[in-house]
């Protein structure tokens, strides 16, 4: 049997390769670490491996005053009241563009998949968040159809056979006073949509929200191309932020609201 730090260590790992994918499922297993090793050093430890990660940070701030089972509890009955407003939002022969994976969006999807319609989204490099998505989407019967990430464009216009996209949901890592931080590449998708005058909608936690500045993670270079030659330069930015002036509307636990009108109730 591992020891606690055994595990420990592993749940960091795991983390930090992005072997644990999403804002949530970060935050449950960081959770576990810290019941596992409960100490200010141990803390400190679990947030460095995710820095762009409010949700983490309040979960392990809540663990001194919570049981882990509230807080688990909290994490159910958010994505339940989620659930209810995309459902509502969502209409049949919708197409719906999302891009990485967020828990969030891929449950309210896969709840609502009665009402027949289909989705859009990125692989998602260097990481291919976007075949998890992918795989959930399909494993409950939802017509996805993947692109690569530079025909995003592709995706969300009327060309070269695709139907243009309806809707644009995406998750978030972050949400902060002047808009929120998500997967590269969310930004240029809100441009072309906005654009293209297709709703965005971000669907997230409040507990991602943060008056705190939030770095911008870099992922390793091999990520991308490993060894690759010495003079070649490799840039692996892994979020972005994204101006809030380009969304339609956030829905969270606490409803479907403009983002300013979020922001006083948070």
């Amino acid at each position: 049997m591992p020891t606690n730090q055994q595990t420990f260590n592993k749940i960091l790992k795991d983390i930090k390769s992005i072997k644990i994918q999403g804002a949530r499922n970060i935050a449950k297993a960081g959770l576990k670490a810290y019941t596992l090793i409960h100490t200010k050093a141990s803390k400190k430890k679990i947030l460095s491996q995710r820095p762009t990660e409010p949700m983490l940070q309040k979960t392990l701030d809540l663990a001194e005053k919570q049981s882990p089972q509230q807080i688990l509890n909290h994490f159910k009955e958010a994505q339940e009241k989620i659930n209810k407003q995309v459902l509502k939002l969502i209409k049949p022969k919708d197409i719906i563009f999302t891009h990485c994976h967020s828990t969030n969006v891929t449950q309210s999807l896969i709840n609502a998949k009665k009402k027949k319609f289909q989705v859009y989204n990125t692989e998602t490099r260097p990481r291919y968040q976007g075949r998890k998505t992918a795989r959930e989407l399909s494993k409950a019967k939802i017509k996805t159809t993947m692109f690569v990430d530079s025909a995003l464009g592709v995706a969300l216009e009327k060309r070269q056979g695709t139907k243009k996209a309806t809707k644009v949901f995406l998750g978030a890592d972050a949400l902060t006073k002047k808009g929120i931080i998500n997967k590269i590449g969310s930004k240029v998708i809100a441009q072309i949509a906005h654009q293209q005058k297709i709703p965005i909608y971000i669907i997230a936690d409040s507990w991602k929200f943060t008056k705190d500045s939030v770095p911008i993670e870099q992922r390793p270079l091999n990520e991308v191309w490993d060894k690759a030659p010495k003079n070649i330069k490799i840039k692996n930015p892994a979020f972005e932020f994204l101006p809030k002036k380009y969304l339609t509307k956030i829905i969270t636990e606490k409803g479907t609201m403009t983002y300013d009108k979020f922001l006083k109730k948070v």
